[in-house]
């Protein structure tokens, strides 16, 4: 398998899912520009956490709009896997290619910690590699991580199994306490209906080797490649 990491003015984060892409996986990597309409024949694309544009207008709104996102939009209405990770998970809610929003962070403060994650659905290219109710330990570093969206949305979420990850207790337990940002449902992340698009706030390239405190994050990549693995037989 091959990753696209995307690279937009204001990113800082691609570098790291780069380097967790192979260093997780063993697989190749490629930094995608912003202004580019090739995809340069990536299996799997990886929107990078950062501050697109430098998050003017508001969190995603301009990298919506970038050339590549034209592409990323093709990639993924053919089935192609796409992961969005916090800014990338911004930007793929704004694109459309995901629904709802993410809003300021409930107590308005910049939040950097390692939090524990519920697998919600392991039934997905992402998550493959997890246990239904395995508890993750991967860290968040956002000021608008607080997801929303209207009632209907959030029913056809639950109807559609489409809540990937839960913010929870070290236990499992979904409680108000473990919810960092005021996240609507305590939803930590989420997929497409197809299931090939993921859109998460943690940060599984910040914790893809046990030197950085957890390696949990690698089973994302790694589930990943598992996908193209199916998918190629």
């Amino acid at each position: 398998m091959k990753f696209g990491v995307i690279i937009f003015p204001g990113s800082n984060c691609d570098q790291d899912s780069y380097h967790a892409a192979i260093a997780a996986t063993g697989q190749q990597a490629a930094f995608l520009w912003h202004e580019s309409h090739n995809l340069e024949n990536c299996d799997a694309i990886i929107v990078p956490g950062g501050f697109a544009y430098g998050d003017y207008l508001r969190t995603g709104a301009i990298a919506r709009f970038a050339p590549i996102m034209q592409e990323v939009a093709k990639f993924a209405a053919s089935g192609g896997l796409v992961i969005g990770i916090c800014n990338g998970f911004q930007i793929l809610c704004e694109a459309g290619l995901l629904p709802g929003a993410l809003m300021r962070n409930a107590g308005l403060k910049y939040v950097c910690k390692f939090v524990n994650l519920r697998v919600e659905n392991a039934d997905t290219p992402f998550t493959a590699a997890c246990k239904p109710g395995e508890v993750l330990q991967i860290p968040i570093g956002h000021m608008e991580g607080n997801y929303y969206c209207d009632p209907e949305t959030l029913e056809a979420l639950k109807r559609q199994n489409q809540i990937a990850f839960r913010y929870c207790t070290p236990a499992g337990e979904i409680t108000a306490e473990a919810n960092p940002n005021g996240s609507l449902d305590n939803i930590a992340g989420i997929c497409s209906e197809g299931r090939n698009v993921l859109g998460m706030m943690p940060h599984p390239d910040r914790c893809s080797e046990s030197l950085l405190g957890s390696a949990d994050g690698a089973k994302i990549f790694q589930s990943m490649v598992m996908a193209g693995a199916v998918a190629q037989r």
